[in-house]
């Protein structure tokens, strides 16, 4: 039974994501589990036993009975459960039933929402000066509900209360709080989809949270949090006051290449949506590439030249496949697009002899020495024109390679294209003018005006251009680290003063 914690896949605990990756079966429901499904086994078997109000996909009986005959049929079972297992998620039973069945099991606790969510809005539950105490309850039944065992005279004296569910039941909760002797003004919180990226606190007095969070249009699952230490956000801020927090921003890099620019978007609080507009493909044969290797190693080659990181990795595949490795390059300096390209030579102990002072194609042109002998360059099938005859008028003869080739995907996530075309996606990212052209194709139709477009460089935001699209920002340093910042630049100006934004101070 192991607690998937409050949302965001990166605070499950290191036991409960072990248990998870050997697992035969994994029984997991709605909130907080589903995030974490890419870790499981291709081969595991995923059971959803989730539950919504009034819709449950089982029933508690079933859902234990599904327990015990995976586990008696000999298999490895996580039960996957929203935060901790034993914080109002019915984990108590499952395990009496287990016991009870003579099935041997493990609890591996996790970081439950009530304590996770108030934290990720900046709210300390206990504080030296404004809480000793705090208390947990499930606001799913009514105040006042027959047989309640909610006890809120208790609730109303702890320094903090924390509620779990019931955002339906919200002026109820504060109502019965406030009968139960907690003042009025008490500063509360409501916090919707606490650790995940579109995470929202609304805060208010106690008296008019209710009409805060109806007019803020929060929605289930959400937290409430009462107490003086909801006023300690305003010092310490939270997940949902980071610069991209509120913002969905759409990355069209191939699959590979895609994890690092959404990894930093993601730090930043972005809500970020994969759709790779292109693929990467070796080229129909390696016959020129090899050759070109053999050169290399004879020394014919001045100089090699590299636009991508992409070109390095394919060129430095076939120096492995020949046996050879960066000696291959002693006689020939290399010249490295930016710093991305730079890196993934590193990786072969090559340091550039040349990196142009902005990261462009055209830059290398400009850059480049004049001189006499061959230079190599190691492209894609399909690139912007001008580099090999910038470099032939300075004197050089230049040996045109495909390295790799770009194609464009053959479909896109209908989910994907109706949030571009439905205006949900706020910012377009592009890093390659292919790739705004092989998006386009796969869109259709131009995206909304209120989406922004924001592209790597200036080759790439030409390319934009000419595929239709309305080029909002292009970065001022050509690299990844330069296109989010070119991002957060957009999204600052975008959303100030907008409800989307507005709803995440």
């Amino acid at each position: 039974m192991v607690g998937a914690g409050p949302g965001d896949p990166g605070l499950i605990t290191v036991r409960g994501l072990a248990l998870l990756r050997g697992a035969d079966v994994v029984v997991y429901d709605r909130l907080g589990a589903g995030a974490l499904k890419r870790f499981v086994r291709p081969d595991a078997k995923r059971v959803y036993v989730g539950k919504q109000p009034k819709q449950h996909t089982k029933t508690q009986a079933e859902i234990t009975h599904i327990l015990i005959r995976e586990a008696r049929a000999g298999r490895s079972v996580v039960r996957l459960k929203g935060g901790d297992p034993f914080v109002f998620g019915r984990g108590g039973e499952e395990a009496e039933a287990l016991a009870a069945a003579g099935i041997p099991f493990e609890v591996v606790p996790g970081i439950t929402s009530a304590i996770a969510g108030p934290a990720a809005a900046g709210i300390p539950v206990t504080h030296r000066d404004a809480a000793a105490s705090v208390a947990i309850a499930t606001a799913h039944e009514a105040p006042g509900k027959a047989g309640s065992r909610i006890n809120w005279g208790a609730l109303a004296s702890a320094d903090t209360a924390i509620f779990l569910m019931g955002v339906e039941r919200l002026a109820g909760v504060a109502r019965a709080l406030i009968d139960a002797g907690k003042p009025a003004s008490t500063p509360t919180a409501v916090i919707q989809d606490a650790t995940l990226p579109t995470m929202r606190t609304v805060a208010a007095p106690l008296s008019r949270i209710a009409s805060a969070a109806a007019r803020a249009k929060i929605r289930p699952p959400a937290i409430t949090v009462v107490g003086e230490v909801v006023s300690l956000r305003d010092v310490l801020g939270g997940w949902d006051t980071r610069p991209l927090s509120g913002v969905r921003v759409l990355v069209t890099r191939t699959r590979e290449q895609a994890s690092e620019l959404s990894a930093i978007l993601s730090e930043l609080g972005a809500d970020v949506l994969e759709a790779p507009a292109i693929r990467i493909e070796q080229p129909r044969s390696f016959a020129a590439l090899d050759r070109a290797v053999s050169r290399l190693r004879d020394g014919r080659y001045a100089w090699v030249v590299l636009t991508s990181a992409n070109g390095v990795r394919a060129f430095a595949a076939r120096l492995r496949a020949a046996g050879l490795d960066a000696r291959a390059f002693a006689a020939a300096k290399v010249a490295a697009v930016g710093p991305g390209t730079a890196d993934a030579l590193a990786s072969l102990g090559i340091v550039p002899d040349l990196i142009p002072p902005s990261f462009t194609t055209d830059a290398i042109g400009k850059a480049f020495p004049k001189g006499s002998g061959r230079v190599l360059l190691a492209r894609a099938d399909v690139v912007e024109p001008g580099l090999e005859e910038a470099m032939a008028r300075k004197g050089w003869d230049v040996e045109r390679l495909v390295a790799y080739r770009l194609r464009g995907q053959t479909s896109m996530a209908p989910e994907i294209r109706r949030a571009v075309l439905d205006g949900e996606v706020d910012v377009l990212t592009f890093a390659s003018g292919g790739t705004a052209r092989a998006f386009m194709k796969l869109l259709k139709r131009k995206p909304p005006a209120r989406t922004k477009v924001v592209c790597i460089g200036p080759v790439t935001a030409k390319a934009a251009r000419a595929a239709g699209l309305r080029v909002a920002a292009v970065a001022r340093v050509h690299t990844i680290p330069g296109l989010v910042a070119a991002v957060v630049d957009v999204a600052g100006a975008k959303t100030t003063g907008s409800p989307r934004r507005a709803r995440a101070r």
